[in-house]
């Protein structure tokens, strides 16, 4: 007997790299690449630094991110344009692994995150992106964009508050309390570099590319604290104004200082790392399992997020990015950059967005980026750690307010249907009161269900008249003639098929136009055999016509098949009614008909 050979095969993967250079590639282009990779570094290292300590950890392991997985996607990702590293949208979902786990777990979940994308992209469930309605993913992301700013406020404000916790209402309170320990110099500070980068724009629109306004704010608020804290002196230093040198510390390699390491990343087990008691993880299958529900989250999103970015950067190149290799490739950079000290990584779209317009044309561009951001922790480090906490929470803002979307969100409250609008307030309080991964499930969920209900209101069952076709002669009075229009599954088959429960007993034969069911679900199948039983016990018979052969194959495998004379399919309606008469005739003289 012949063995049966078995084989499993794998997506063909396009990274975005190699699309490039199947397109051509040459100097000018590389030319391109470096002078967009320089404007994108010079805007991910205060960001990167910025999203590292919302996060709740030290600013060099954002900037780490932006090296280690930003170089690795680049060339493993299914997107040419891409810009990956730390982004704001994580924010919500790493603070509290954090604060339960510290940096130690938020790297192995991290870690185990990539494996999951890395596996969703293998099985080629890129394309689940669709499924997240617009709504859902608007909502989630205006409710994250809210919560960030709030944990920027005691930053901006100079509050005297302590480290913030989980909950968005505790911490609203805390702030509300904290609100007369507001420090003048640190609100100044925060004011000052708020207005600078959002006025550098339309002072200077020839030079915003070339010099991000992100970084300008950077620079004058650094020399703007520095000045006012050389001003005020030792004397006041309860009004000095915070800077990351003199919130953070570090110690690496036998050497230790403030602010940012000036060292390349190395390599380090996360597991050795410190949880959030300050003493070292201890890597087991407890451990693992608690983390596996932030991992997942950490997924879900990675997943929802670089691939939205990936249908914005193809909406602004007129090019096509490959999911499955994009979530490959977001997974390797997930797995590889925490053994760096990098955290959770994904596409950024305001960094992809200005990657196109500074004229990139390949992932060369987001690999001079990662470039670029090394060399300022090598060479800037010291000049990093003068930035002010108070500008980088305005940056913050900035950021939060940008992803919040909040003219779409208006533009959906006024114009949307009532249930799209349910689910994005949903989706909005969910994120903000609990977490996304909530916000997302119930989001979809309520999705579903609206489209079941609409679903439902399109899907008839309607009698047809005998005489519907007057090129014909009238059927007899005992066979009767439905069509069904509509998809058929779960919530909208019980409906569709109820009504022909009721048949009049003196009914012979019941006709089922079924040529506008597009498909039919399990549940639809049960529904029609309850159906096929009640005709049965009643001793009228059933003919199925216009059923596209798919549906005839699954209603076979479910033991619908053909019974003389009393169930057949038929090709279409005209054929049905041919077999009616024959069938109604050969009970009239006594013998079977034929289907």
């Amino acid at each position: 007997m012949a063995r049966r050979r078995f084989s499993i095969t794998l997506p063909r993967i396009s990274t975005g790299l190699h699309s490039a250079w199947q397109e051509g590639y040459g100097v000018a282009d590389l030319r391109q690449d470096v002078m967009a990779g320089l404007t994108i570094g010079t805007v991910a290292v205060p960001l990167s630094m910025a999203l590292a300590i919302a996060a709740g950890v030290a600013p060099q392991h954002g900037l780490y991110t932006a090296i280690v997985a930003g170089a690795i996607i680049a060339l493993t990702g299914g997107s040419r344009f891409n810009v990956s590293g730390p982004t704001a949208a994580f924010v919500v979902i790493l603070f509290p692994i954090v604060q339960q786990y510290g940096l130690g777990g938020l790297l192995i979940a991290t870690m185990m995150a990539g494996m999951m994308l890395v596996i969703m992209g293998v099985t080629r469930m890129g394309q689940l992106i669709q499924l997240v309605p617009y709504p859902v993913v608007l909502g989630f992301t205006a409710g994250i964009a809210t919560v960030i700013a709030v944990l920027q406020i005691p930053d901006f404000l100079g509050l005297s508050i302590g480290k913030l916790g989980e909950h968005f209402l505790d911490n609203m309170g805390r702030i509300f309390s904290a609100l007369p320990s507001t420090r003048m110099s640190e609100l100044g500070i925060g004011v000052f570099s708020l207005i600078v980068m959002l006025a550098w724009p339309r002072l200077c629109p020839h030079l915003r590319f070339l010099v991000p306004a992100p970084l300008v704010g950077l620079m004058s608020g650094a020399i703007a604290a520095y000045g006012l804290n050389h001003w005020l002196g030792d004397a006041t230093a309860g009004m000095a104004v915070e800077t990351i040198a003199s919130r953070f510390s570090w110690e690496a390699h036998g050497t230790s200082g403030t602010g940012i390491p000036p060292i390349a990343p190395s390599m380090m087990a996360p597991w050795n790392l410190p949880g959030a008691d300050g003493a070292p993880l201890v890597l087991n299958f407890a451990l693992i399992q608690a983390l596996m529900g932030p991992a997942i989250a950490i997924a879900m999103l990675g997943a929802i997020e670089s691939l939205l970015c990936a249908v914005v950067s193809d909406g602004l190149t007129k090019t096509r990015h490959d999911p499955n290799a994009e979530l490959i490739g977001q997974g390797l950079g997930n797995i590889v950059a925490p053994l760096f000290g990098g955290i959770t990584a994904t596409a950024a779209i305001a960094r992809t967005a200005t990657n196109i317009r500074s004229g990139a044309r390949s992932p060369v561009a987001a690999v001079v980026h990662a470039g670029v951001v090394l060399l300022a922790v090598i060479a800037l480090a010291g000049l990093l750690g003068m930035v002010p906490m108070a500008t980088l929470a305005a940056l913050l803002f900035i950021v939060a307010w940008n992803m919040s979307e909040a003219r779409h969100v208006v533009h959906i409250l006024r114009s949307a249907p009532a249930g799209d609008v349910a689910i994005l307030l949903v989706c909005f309080g969910l994120t903000v009161l609990f977490n996304m991964v909530l916000a997302v499930a119930v989001g979809i969920g309520l999705a579903a269900v609206l489209f079941i209900r609409r679903m439902m209101q399109i899907t008839d069952t309607r009698q047809l008249s005998s005489s519907h076709d007057l090129s014909r002669e009238a059927l007899p009075d005992d066979i009767a003639i439905y069509a069904i229009t509509g998809p058929l599954f779960f919530g909208v088959a019980e409906k569709a098929l109820v009504s022909l429960q009721r048949v009049d007993d003196r009914i012979s034969t019941v006709i089922i136009d079924m040529s506008a069911v597009p498909s039919m679900d399990g549940t639809a199948i049960v529904a029609l055999q309850s159906l096929i039983d009640n005709l049965q016990r009643k001793g009228i018979a059933l003919i199925l016509s216009g059923v596209t052969t798919a549906m005839i194959l699954k209603l076979r495998r479910a033991g619908i098949r053909k019974r003389a004379t009393t169930l057949t399919y038929c090709r279409d309606l005209t054929h049905a009614e041919r077999v009616a008469q024959r069938w109604r005739e050969g009970k009239l003289q006594g013998r079977p008909g034929q289907g």
